[in-house]
């Protein structure tokens, strides 16, 4: 299959309103985007778009996230990644508004697309006759280094290693087993928490790392009535089982693509910025080649950045991907918003093999 582009149009913020910024970006449904500014007069075409007054749960359902966790549940590898324009509502579409803690949760109908996922997967669980083993591991990138997000004491940098039978994977990354909503959610929050953030001029919050929260779904369905001559286990399991499935459901926050000179940004604040840009940079550059018709295709540079190593299988290999462009409407992001639209209308020409 092809990755399943979802495009999300925020509304004009305050500063915005104020400033006096024009929308140029508009929905005319049916998956089709319209922008219209001096110059520049386009309609772009995707899965699905999701304008300013989309609630939460309408981008949860229509954006496929629920097919999604189904097949994680059925043992294949399932991404989803956020992208866009630093302050384009990335980290709430998929976590939803920052602030919350465990004594202060979010109001329910602002919970983005992860807790969303947790709840359907508990639900489907529960519902699925099948040993069920949960467990979630949450990284981020920080100046293309890899860093535990769950593991105690400082964050430090782990290695990134290859290999054959697992393809690229960060050696001793923790990963912690859970059995409730509550449990990951903890995890989920407790992580955010520690991973890199910074303001200027574009974002009070904006972050500075790519985040990669990914959570381990390992099953075996047992069969109701045991095979002929096998008779039950001690416990009262039946030994006649059917094989076990392996499948991961991984959540990409990707930090913003930026103008450094739009940011204001200087000293540590820029080589953050420059770090984040030449990985989104390696990135594009995968997902072009990974769009050409696969026998004018050249090698894919995978190990330009940590970020396309750990992506790899998701975006070429043998994973099934989501991919959610969120956007500004407003007339000055206008160069930032086209670059995104290209920047999906190249990833729909991806296909993969799961």
């Amino acid at each position: 299959p092809r990755p399943h582009p979802t495009f999300r149009v925020r509304p004009l913020t305050c500063t915005e309103t104020r400033r006096g910024d024009q929308q140029v970006v508009h929905s005319l449904g049916d998956g089709a985007v319209h922008v219209s500014a001096a110059r520049h007069d386009a309609t772009f075409g995707f899965s699905a778009v999701f304008d300013a007054g989309a609630s939460q749960e309408a981008v949860f359902e229509g954006s496929g996230m629920r097919q999604l966790v189904e097949l994680a549940m059925d043992g294949f590898s399932c991404t989803v990644f956020a992208f866009g324009q630093t302050g384009s509502g990335k980290t709430y579409t998929l976590m939803g508004p920052l602030g919350q803690s465990d004594t202060q949760p979010a109001s329910p109908a602002l919970l983005g697309l992860m807790q969303r996922s947790f709840t359907c997967l508990l639900e489907q669980s529960r519902s699925r006759a099948s040993d069920l083993a949960l467990s979630a591991s949450y990284l981020e990138i920080y100046n293309e280094q890899v860093r535990d997000l769950l593991s105690p004491g400082p964050p430090c940098a782990l290695p990134l290693r290859w290999s054959k039978s697992r393809g690229f994977y960060v050696e001793n990354q923790l990963s912690v087993e859970f059995e409730s909503l509550e449990a990951i959610v903890s995890l989920l929050l407790q992580g955010s928490q520690r991973r890199r953030t910074s303001a200027h001029a574009l974002n009070r919050h904006s972050s500075r790392s790519h985040a990669l929260l990914t959570i381990h779904v390992r099953s075996r369905a047992v069969s109701a009535h045991p095979a002929p001559g096998q008779g039950w286990g001690a416990q009262g399991s039946a030994r006649g089982a059917c094989p076990s499935k392996q499948g991961t459901l991984c959540f990409v926050d990707l930090a913003g693509s930026e103008r450094v000179k739009e940011t204001g940004s200087s000293g540590e604040l820029s080589v953050e910025a420059n770090s984040i840009n030449r990985s989104l940079l390696a990135l594009g550059h995968c997902i072009s080649l990974l769009a050409k018709p696969r026998g004018k295709r050249t090698h894919v540079p995978y190990r330009d950045s940590k970020l396309t190593r750990l992506l790899a299988r998701s975006l070429g290999g043998s994973g099934i991907t989501l991919m959610v462009a969120c956007i500004s409407p407003s007339s000055r992001c206008l160069s930032e918003t086209l670059s995104t639209l290209h920047y999906a209308s190249r990833a729909r020409k991806v296909t993969t093999r799961p």
